[in-house]
This record gives structure tokens, C-alpha cells and sequence, in this order.
């Protein structure tokens, strides 16, 4: 059967053994001997969400079909696959090139993902819709407008959360709710500076993190490597602003209070500290209200993506315990679902009755 992401095809091997078909990107190909001196490859295979290796041995009828395989190549992989305690294992495999059809939906991504990341697109285009400060607003709809198609194919991280083409978008999007709440719970914060600090707080990741137009493959970049996203926000952000700030929007705006280069000033510094703690990487520790509630929001989002993904993909040490997933600080336990009504307490159904 044809599977629609990767990440399906783990969680269904991750039990019994399943016999199907992904579309992928071969992403990494290393020929490796074991200490016996035998020779195997270790294959890498990408889609827009997640990836997956394996390793093939001398003795497999399709080791050298694998040994020729390109990196970079869009290809269907066909096997039997089975999560083991060593990693997936594939068996029967065969690999071809994908159709232009094929290919195209690959790059799109599964549906749920795809469907996901579009409405996810919505809810910041609502958000940033909502500010009232017009500068603010400005600026994020600058961003927006014209780094709309690098933005979208971004991730938020290279591996730790939302590490996937248009992972950016889902970040920000859960990072701008977030803020949104913060700031109706806590009336006296600025919401519009907030939201503007939840949108942009990320945006040097669009050098430090993106993907190529047609690849699946994140490169590293010297821009990324030699600044990181931090100072590189920091200047687009004032990039942005040089460009808004017209002679013309200076005067409509010079009775505004604050006045616009108080509102920079603080969105910088939102900018410069959301990763709260120097040793994190921040320049500065956060030292404002709205610089604060944007780290939080920040961490809070990458918290619950980490605990989603730990769930999906993690293997299952006992009952409703997962095995820890980096850099969470232990192993993730099952989350209690909502309270349904007419449904019996836990302790009469038999699980997780209390211990005195």
C-alpha cells in the first residue's frame, strides 16, 4: 500500500511488520564496514515531514541497486518494513524514480501536513490582520509579503522541533496563539508588540534553516553557521523597518505614541532575547514584559511539539510510558484526555488505579 508520509509508515512498522510504498528523497547514502571488515550502506530517506534509515547488507539482493543510488534522487522505496530495537529494517526493497505527479506531491507533503500548514498560514495573515498599530502591522506584512515563498518552506529548527520544510510556519502560528492568549489573560501587555515578536522572532532562520525551492535536504550556510538567526533577525528587522519608514509614513506617523523608535527598540530587544538566557544564545536576557511572554510562548510551543512527536515516534518503555526524547528532561508519559461525559472514572475501567 502507498503511504502517505513517512511518519506513517513508522508508526504502523513500529508494531508488526507492514508491506508498502514511500515516496521519498534519498537524503544521505554512507558505505560502511562492520568490525569484521563486511561491508553495508546506510540509506537516509526524507519527505517534507520526517525521514528514516536503514542500513542494507552485503548479502541483499538489492545491496548494489542501493550502492548506485544518488543522493538527492526522488524516488518510490517499496519493502517490508519492521521497527526493531536496531532501527527499521526493510526487506524485498525496491527503489525507482517517482513520476512528475509523484514528485510533485512529495513536495507538497501529506495532506494532513499540507492542510495543516495552510490553515496554520491563515490563522498568521488573522492575527497580524488584528494588530492595531500601524507600523507594526507594517512591518509584518512586509515580511510577509515579500518573503512569503522562502518563509513557508523554512523550518523552525534543524532538529529538535518543527524540523521539517514549513515547519517555520507551524512554529509561528502556535507561537502567535500563544502570545494572543497571553495577552488577553495579562490586559496590560502590548499585544500588537507581542504578536510582532512572535511573528518575527524567528525570521533569520529563513537563512539558517530553509530549503532550496526543490530539494528536501537541509543545506547549512555560512550566513547561518557564522551569525546564526539571532543577529540575523536583527537586521532584516531593521531592513524591513528602513523600507517601511518612508519620508512620507514618517509624517503620517510622527504624532504616534510610542513614537516609532521606541516601538523598534523594544521589538529588537523582543528579537534579540526570546531565547531567555544568555548561555541559550541570547544576547540579552529579556527585560521587558512582552519580551518575556514572547519567550515563553516560544519555549511553550517547542515544549508541546517535542511531547507530540515523542508520542508518535518513540518507542513504548511500558504502559502509557514513552522512551525520553532529547532535550526533553525525562521519559514522556501518556496525557490524560479530556473528561468525556457518561464515561466511568479511571480507577472502574481498570487503569491506573491508585496505589494507597
Amino acid at each position: 500500500m502507498p503511504y502517505d508520509s513517512i511518519a506513517q509508515l513508522i508508526k504502523e512498522a513500529s508494531t508488526d511488520p507492514v508491506k508498502g510504498t514511500v515516496l521519498a528523497v534519498l537524503s544521505q547514502k554512507t558505505e560502511r564496514t562492520t568490525k569484521a571488515g563486511k561491508p553495508y550502506v546506510e540509506l537516509s530517506f526524507a519527505d517534507v515531514a520526517s525521514s528514516v534509515s536503514i542500513k542494507v547488507w552485503e548479502n541483499a539482493p538489492w545491496y548494489r541497486d542501493c550502492c548506485h543510488a544518488q543522493v538527492g534522487q526522488s524516488i518510490a522505496v517499496s519493502a517490508t518494513w519492521q521497527m526493531s530495537s536496531y532501527g527499521m529494517e526493510a526487506a524485498e526493497l525496491s527503489m525507482r524514480p517517482l513520476t512528475p505527479e509523484e514528485e510533485e506531491a512529495l513536495y507538497a507533503g501529506g495532506t494532513e501536513l499540507r492542510d495543516k500548514q495552510e490553515a496554520d498560514w491563515q490563522t498568521i495573515r488573522n492575527l497580524v490582520s488584528s494588530m492595531a498599530d500601524p507600523r507594526l502591522q507594517g512591518i509584518c506584512n512586509l515580511l510577509l509579503t515579500k518573503f512569503e515563498a522562502r518563509f513557508r518552506r523554512t523550518a523552525a529548527a534543524r532538529t529538535f522541533h518543527h524540523a521539517r520544510r514549513g515547519g517555520l510556519v507551524e512554529h509561528v502560528a502556535g507561537v502567535m496563539r500563544c502570545g494572543d492568549a497571553l495577552s488577553h489573560a495579562y490586559p496590560q501587555l502590548n499585544r500588537d508588540l507581542v504578536l510582532a515578536g512572535c511573528l518575527l522572532h524567528d525570521v533569520g532562520k529563513m537563512w539558517e534553516n530553509t530549503y532550496p525551492e526543490h530539494e528536501l535536504v537541509m543545506p547549512y550556510s555560512e550566513h547561518g553557521e557564522l551569525l546564526g538567526h539571532i543577529p540575523l533577525g536583527i537586521e532584516l528587522i531593521n531592513k524591513l523597518w528602513n523600507t517601511l519608514m518612508t519620508p512620507e509614513q514618517k509624517q503620517a506617523w510622527a504624532s504616534l505614541i510610542p513614537a516609532s523608535d521606541q516601538v523598534r527598540l523594544h521589538l529588537l530587544h523582543i528579537i534579540a532575547s526570546h531565547h531567555g538566557e544568555l548561555q541559550f544564545g541570547s544576547p540579552v536576557v529579556p527585560k521587558t514584559p512582552e519580551a518575556m511572554a514572547v519567550h515563553y510562548a516560544d519555549n511553550i510551543d517547542a515544549k508541546l511539539e517535542m511531547f507530540r512527536e515523542a508520542y508518535a515516534t518513540q518507542p513504548r518503555l511500558g504502559e502509557n510510558v514513552f522512551q525520553r526524547r532529547m532535550p526533553l528532561p525525562g521519559a514522556e508519559v501518556e496525557p490524560l484526555p479530556p473528561l468525556l461525559a457518561g464515561q466511568p472514572p479511571a480507577d472502574e475501567t481498570g487503569h491506573a488505579p491508585l496505589l494507597f
